[in-house]
């Protein structure tokens, strides 16, 4: 359920604002929003169980599990279904795949994290999730969201791009440029003054990229 209690967190789900607090029942037990603050929160959506494009997704995350610890990053699902479908479902997954799932599922059969979150698109007859993915930062803040339609499987690699330029641009004051990754050069804020700007060695005065040495 959504989290009543402070209203300046409820359905803001948009960049750079809190992410909206709920209370939800998952496949591990009971979980708050809070639960995660102080470290980086993947939470992502599912349109159902048991569809093909969902358990191919899930097996890759399951996978990738590690790579986001690495970055302090935890993994939280959702979908419309319950937690005994949601339970039923990891169950076939890892008996049929060799792959057990142990990253949380919430079950929002009411639709209202989904309804908070914009993951249920306004305009479908369907209640199922669209497939959404919110990057919160440790202080439960909202930096980045992706929006894919039911028929298109995510892409765990880019998940993982997403994130690590997140918190690289985040330690560093930089921003990342076009197709970056981790070891590529970043791109240092547009000078602020003309000063600046007659310091900076480059063709493009607002165009200084630079390398990074802890990749």
């Amino acid at each position: 359920m959504i989290e009543n209690t402070d209203n300046s967190r409820l359905n803001r789900s948009s960049l750079n604002q809190l992410a909206p607090e709920f209370e939800a029942r998952t496949t591990l037990g009971t979980v708050r929003l809070s639960d995660y603050l102080g470290q980086w929160l993947l939470f992502f959506s599912h349109p159902a169980d048991f569809t093909p494009v969902c358990t191919s997704e899930f097996i890759a995350l399951e996978k990738a599990k590690d790579q986001f610890e690495a970055h302090g990053c935890a993994l939280l699902g959702l979908s419309v279904d319950s937690v005994f479908s949601h339970i039923a479902w990891i169950k076939d997954i890892e008996r049929h795949f060799g792959t057990k799932i142990t990253f949380p599922i919430i079950e929002d059969t009411s639709m209202a994290i989904g309804r908070a979150y914009g993951m249920l698109h306004e305009g479908s007859e369907s209640t199922a999730a669209v497939r959404s993915v919110f990057f919160i930062d440790p202080e439960g803040y909202i930096r980045a969201q992706i929006h894919y339609p039911m028929a298109v499987g995510r892409s765990v690699d880019e998940m993982l791009r997403v994130l690590s330029a997140l918190q690289k641009s985040d330690t560093h004051n930089v921003s990342m440029p076009e197709g970056w990754r981790p070891g590529n050069k970043v791109l240092l804020p547009p000078p602020s003054n003309s000063d600046e700007a007659n310091q900076r060695n480059g063709a493009a005065w607002y165009f200084t990229s630079k390398e990074l040495n802890d990749d």
